[in-house]
Order: structure tokens, then sequence, then C-alpha cells
């Protein structure tokens, strides 16, 4: 508690200036780390159960979205090595919706699409598989996505 009197008047507002400043630089740090978080926000999605797999492609179906999805494990290393490609191909196609299902964890999608090797990729079109890809395989991977784009993207104009 600051006494109040003539000398430490200006004590006491040298200490609510300096309480503004250290509020004011929090509050910067705050906005520029959550500016940041946003930034770096995943656009993949990732699957963690058969309903949250049926909810996101009924979700694309209904908002005539195409669905690219990446089966993976933990374990797998090139399925590893293709997760910040992924995320990049995310952020180059943004009307695209980005799946990645760890085939350990829901197993029951991994055999309803009859993922038997990891990394596979699928491209979706009202919920149905129009193309797979097995392996990691970037510049083929890209120029599929590319290609599933296009024609779905003429199919709906």
């Amino acid at each position: 508690m600051i006494p109040v009197g003539a000398q430490n008047s200006s004590q006491f507002l040298m200490h609510i200036q300096n309480f503004k400043r250290r509020r004011q630089e929090k509050n910067q740090r705050t906005a520029r780390m959550e500016g940041q978080e946003q930034q770096h926000k995943s656009r993949v999605v990732k699957v963690d159960s058969p309903e949250s797999w049926d909810s996101y492609l009924t979700q694309a179906t209904t908002q005539v979205c195409p669905v690219v999805v990446h089966f993976t494990a933990a374990w797998c290393m090139p399925s590893v090595v293709m997760n910040p490609f992924f995320e990049e191909l995310a952020s180059t196609f943004p009307d695209v919706m980005f799946l990645t299902v760890d085939v350990d964890d829901v197993k029951e999608v991994a055999t309803r699409m009859e993922v038997k090797a990891m990394p596979t990729f699928l491209l979706i079109k009202d919920k149905t598989p129009v193309d797979k890809l097995v392996g990691a395989n970037p510049e083929e991977i890209k120029k599929r996505i590319d290609g599933f784009v296009q024609s779905f993207r003429a199919s709906v104009a």
C-alpha cells in the first residue's frame, strides 16, 4: 500500500504508469501469440471415430466440397514424413476438406475404406472414393489432387 502524501504522490503516479505499461506489454504479447496460433492452426482435421468420419463426409457432401484423406500410422515413417506435406496441401486448397485418419485409432474406417498400407490417400466426392494412392510420392499426390479438384470444380460449375 502506498501512503498518500506530496512526496508519495509522484511515486504513486509512477507506480500506476508502470502498471499500465506492463499491462499493455502483456496484452501485446498475448495478441502476438494468438496471431501466431491462428497462422499455425492446421486445416487438416483428425478423424477420431467412425461417427466423426461419417459426420465429416456428410458435411462435405452437403457443402459440395471435395475431400482428401491421409490414412496414416504413428509407427509408419513414410506416413509421418508426409504429414507436413499434407498440411501444405491443405493450405494450397482452401476449398477442399482435408482429413487424417490414424489407422490404429480408427480401425473401422480403415477397414471400411479397404486401406491395407500406409500412407494411403483417398480422394472422395459425395461420400464415394474416386481415387486412391498408396505410398509417399508427393509429386504424384499433388498431381492427382490438382486433377481431382479441377474435375470437381468443373462438375459443379
